[in-house]
């Protein structure tokens, strides 16, 4: 395949899409979406269905730790009333008690037995649900349209798939049986203090419409910290991503200042944000801890009344007492992880925005595939718009036969780059259409499109690896021999070997230690092992010296030989054998022929041509 994949993200500041010869910057516009929190839960919800088995495992574990510890109580009750019946009788049953301390054993003994096995269970559970999620986050920015990446920055969207996920890993292993085993110590709590007492458990529940007000007023704020929390370190990993990137163009333009100040900036954002929402969950447990204790002192004075007035007993006074302990425990521990929570479904939507934007359009019903191309292009009055009503393309029509070498000369911004988008269908049409071999690309599958082309971009783009992987990028099981008749056939042979492992040199995406064009000679080297019957070149050459541009030539003549080949070109020496030049103004082509037709014309790319001739004398 062709070594054009694009990655970008999003960002609070104004995008900056890609360069794309036909457009520019400011091509599209990011939208905002609506923020769902209950639509995030059922999301997060849907996740856990998917470990239905493990995870019920760990709520049986959970119940049955619960129902363990609820009974607790009771026998510490039954345990305390023996003593004070037997001080009055003057006759203490110690094998009850002894009964009692062995029942107290074995409760708080399963207790632990569950609560480990339940935390061990969830641990792999929890990252296998992460797993699945980053997995299905990074296929989907492989199937997202290109429009998403252009208007997104790399550090944003690499936010979401370490950052975000890394919350909600943290949320899943860490507070979600912790939730559970709340939910079920409320309940049962609440269950036993009605059995021992009705009215005591009407006031304890008095405290229970301020933890319920505390907490929408307290989540309410925090939220919309910790969304902005998450907004502003994605920001922050795009000019951190950027800034490192583009290091040596900071320093030749002296912009460091400018980049710190940028830097700077955002964190000072992320510190407010961040700092506004540790704050604002930090008032939680204090408040919640206020409120549990206001709630045990009615309990207290209320259920003393009631002893003395002879309504109640002092064990099912001491069992009632640690009951409403055990139903205000929860909420404070839901308190506690309250701001994990709240970064956890931050993290979740932005990750969920981008599970929900549309895909790429799949091929139509019935597609076909493209096999054994011959080669043979065309447009007809095709229009094509990145945004609605401002069109790039404007009724363009040409026919390429099989085998001719065409070069899209013009502008930066004339829709050069954006005519080869469309026959790679990177972009689908506005109007019109694009055919190979008489077939409309789009009844074509898109798999099979694809490997009918080569592309050199003028950026390019090496994977981490050895020279030899990137080579065989677009044919991974070509042979040693076959690889290296096409780096011969680039001219690349003789510099791969003066390396120290020649072909197995490790090269990155950003690497320094080979030059621009020897970089673009690898690229090259990977179409010519491509062999595709369509060869398309963006300013293949821009990056090397006139010495190898010649050598590289040679080499592009003997691979267009055959082949039906699109040149995008700014030096218009590289293109004056072309079969057909097109020139392209404003979206549309306003002259077309070969370089002497072209010349004779007397016309802009006449016009162009002495005036690259002249700054070239």
């Amino acid at each position: 395949m062709p070594d054009n994949k694009r990655v970008s993200s999003d960002t609070a500041f104004p995008p900056m899409p890609k360069r794309f010869g036909s457009g520019g910057m400011g091509r599209f516009q990011p939208t905002a979406k609506p923020k769902d929190r209950k639509g995030t839960l059922k999301r997060l919800f849907k996740l856990y269905l998917h470990e239905g088995k493990e995870i019920f495992i760990v709520f049986l574990l959970l119940l049955i730790s619960s129902v363990a510890v609820l009974f607790a109580p009771i026998i510490v009750g039954y345990a305390i009333n023996a003593i004070n019946d037997g001080i009055v009788k003057g006759a203490i049953d110690y094998g009850f008690i002894r009964m009692a301390v062995f029942a107290l054993f074995i409760a708080y003994g399963l207790d632990w037995l569950c609560s480990t096995l339940q935390g061990y269970i969830m641990a792999g559970t929890s990252q296998k649900i992460v797993l699945a999620l980053r997995k299905t986050l990074f296929e989907k920015f492989q199937n997202i349209p290109l429009t998403y990446h252009d208007t997104h920055t790399h550090g944003e969207l690499m936010s979401r798939l370490t950052n975000d996920i890394d919350n909600i890993s943290v949320t899943i292993a860490q507070s979600t049986t912790q939730l559970m085993n709340s939910l079920i110590t409320i309940i049962g709590s609440i269950i036993f203090m009605i059995i021992l007492s009705p009215h005591l458990t009407l006031v304890s529940l008095v405290t229970i419409p301020l933890v319920f007000v505390l907490t929408r007023i307290i989540a309410k704020k925090s939220r919309k910290m910790f969304s902005g929390q998450q907004k502003e370190l994605g920001i922050l990993n795009g000019i951190i991503e950027e800034s490192i990137s583009g290091l040596r163009m900071v320093k030749a333009f002296n912009q460091e200042e400018n980049v710190i100040s940028k830097f700077e900036e955002t964190n000072k954002k992320l510190l407010y944000h961040s700092t506004k929402a540790q704050i604002w969950s930090g008032f939680l447990m204090p408040l919640m801890n206020v409120i549990t204790n206001l709630g045990f002192a009615l309990v207290a004075g209320v259920g003393g009344v009631m002893a003395v007035s002879g309504l109640i007993s002092v064990g099912t006074i001491a069992s009632f007492s640690t009951y409403s302990r055990q139903f205000a425990r929860p909420l404070n521990d839901i308190a506690s992880i309250f701001n994990t929570i709240q970064s956890a479904l931050a993290g979740a939507e932005r990750v969920f925005d981008v599970l929900e934007e549309a895909e790429e359009q799949g091929d139509v019903p019935n597609a076909i595939n493209l096999t054994n191309p011959r080669g043979d292009v065309q447009f007809d009055n095709v229009t094509f718009a990145y945004i609605k009503g401002v069109n790039v393309l404007k009724n363009v029509s040409f026919k390429v036969k099989s085998g001719q070498t065409v070069a899209l000369v013009g502008a930066t911004g004339a829709g050069k780059t954006t005519i080869v988008n469309l026959l790679t269908r990177f972009y689908d049409v506005t109007g019109g259409c694009v055919c190979i071999d008489g077939v409309d690309i789009r009844n074509y599958t898109r798999e099979s499109l694809r490997l009918a082309f080569t592309v050199v971009l003028q950026d390019t783009c090496l994977f981490t690896g050895t020279i030899e992987d990137n080579m065989r990028y677009g044919r991974p099981n070509a042979t040693k021999e076959e690889v290296i008749e096409a780096a011969i056939a680039a001219n690349a042979h003789t510099f791969i070997c003066r390396l120290p492992q020649g072909y197995d040199t490790l090269v990155t995406g950003a690497t320094d230690t080979l030059s621009q064009g020897q970089r673009q000679l690898i690229a090259i080297s990977r179409a010519v092992l491509c062999s595709a019957p369509i060869l398309i070149l963006d300013e293949a050459t821009s990056s090397v010296d006139t010495s190898t541009e010649l050598k590289i030539q040679e080499a592009l003549l003997r691979l267009a030989n055959g082949r039906t080949s699109f040149v995008i070109a700014h030096r218009l020496s590289t293109i004056r054998d072309a079969d057909l030049i097109m020139v392209l103004e404003g979206g549309q082509i306003i002259e077309s022929g070969t370089h002497t037709e072209l010349l004779q014309l007397d016309g802009s790319y006449a016009k162009m041509h002495i005036s690259q001739f002249e700054l070239e004398v």
